[in-house]
């Protein structure tokens, strides 16, 4: 059996690499292939190009890398077609991976395609469901609520959970990991996660930089820990010269979840971090902004109140989410010192992050091994 999982940045790359974990474990033959960054790389695979070359987001990025994407999205397509596995497995990020999907079932409707964490259509921009119709066989779905939204269109869809709540017993290691980098057990430690595009750092880490300032100001002791990845580690090396409170730069998965572990406030762009954080019970404030025209164009089409993974679920800001224009450095100082100093605001939100987690599928079959299994069926 051949299978090919194509996907597109970071978050994409974990869920991919839990994927064939699964995969394996169900069909120890399997073959697979397809594009991948290191996680996905430490599981097998050979990835046809790096992941950095996809990584990309907001229109001052996008725009100038779109004839490289282009050419990968040629590139992927053509390998599939000479090569032809049983399936073609799109992870996330679909601008990159769907352009993929419509030119295979364009060359070759009988390539089966399946979308694994579909864009939030039902959030923003829902005629998009009608054509993933045309382009996909089958959609594996991380919300239970997706499942009626994606079958009113005819397209084929099966719930299988959120991979994310798999790395929730990797959430440990936070005292090893303060002893190791000589923080006191009692030290107030701030962890930071601005982001893992190139963009995120440009836009977001000075807001924080700013907030940091701030709150050192107040709470003398702070410490701030930054977990990175590596095609950005570089951008935040640059730009955290002079930080204004005692900083380590961590690398790799252990210690950022060791980080989340050992934090007692995450201050995080949104994003798939902010359902780790969750899982890791640490009480987080959400800050995001894009370029101003990004932003314009997607306040257009958007239709949730929220756009932190757990307010959407619990249907309420448990999470401080300041955006755009209000991501302010005052106001995130305010919301992180708040939970810093007020035991009664952490519990609040912990209390809210635990409800997320059982509404995220906590407590059933590991979500990757559901997918492989949903996956495995299809083919049957």
């Amino acid at each position: 059996m051949r299978i090919m999982l194509v996907c597109g940045e970071p978050s994409g790359d974990q869920l991919g690499a839990q994927l064939m974990r699964g995969l394996k474990t169900l069909a120890p033959e399997v073959e697979i292939s397809g594009v991948g960054g290191p996680a996905m790389t430490r599981e097998g695979l050979h990835s046809l190009f790096p992941l950095g070359d996809t990584a990309v987001m907001g229109l001052r990025e996008v725009v100038p890398a779109i004839p490289r994407i282009l050419r990968r999205v040629r590139q992927v397509t053509e390998f599939a077609l000479k090569t032809r596995p049983d399936v073609v497995v799109l992870i996330d990020s679909p601008d990159f991976t769907h352009r993929i999907a419509r030119a295979l079932k364009k060359r070759d409707p009988s390539i089966r395609t399946v979308n694994y964490v579909a864009p939030q259509v039902w959030a923003s921009r829902s005629y998009r469901a009608k054509r993933m119709a045309h382009d996909f066989d089958l959609v594996l779905a991380l919300f239970p609520f997706e499942v009626p939204f994606f079958e009113k269109y005819g397209l084929r869809t099966e719930f299988v959970g959120h991979p994310v709540i798999e790395r929730q017993a990797r959430m440990t290691g936070g005292a090893t990991l303060r002893a190791r980098l000589r923080i006191g057990a009692e030290t107030p430690l701030l962890a930071l996660l601005p982001g893992s595009r190139s963009n995120e750092i440009r836009f977001i880490l000075p807001v924080f930089r700013e907030s940091v300032r701030l709150l050192a100001s107040r709470i003398p002791d702070l410490v701030t820990v930054l977990p990175t990845v590596p095609h950005v580690g570089a951008k935040v090396a640059a730009a955290t010269t002079d930080w204004p409170t005692p900083l380590h730069i961590l690398h790799g998965e252990d210690d950022k979840f060791a980080a989340f572990d050992a934090a007692d406030v995450a201050l995080a762009a949104s994003g798939t971090v902010t359902a780790e954080l969750a899982l890791a019970h640490t009480p987080m404030v959400v800050g995001y902004r894009a370029g101003w025209l990004t932003y314009a164009l997607s306040s257009l089409i958007m239709n949730v109140k929220y756009i932190t993974l757990v307010n959407i679920l619990l249907g309420r800001e448990a999470v401080p989410e300041f955006l755009q224009d209000r991501m302010q450095p005052g106001l995130l100082a305010d919301a992180v010192e708040k939970l810093l100093k007020s035991e009664a605001a952490r519990r609040q939100q912990i209390v809210a992050l635990a409800e997320f987690d059982r509404l995220l599928g906590q407590g059933t079959e590991a979500p990757s091994l559901r997918a492989a299994r949903a996956l495995l069926g299809f083919l049957a």
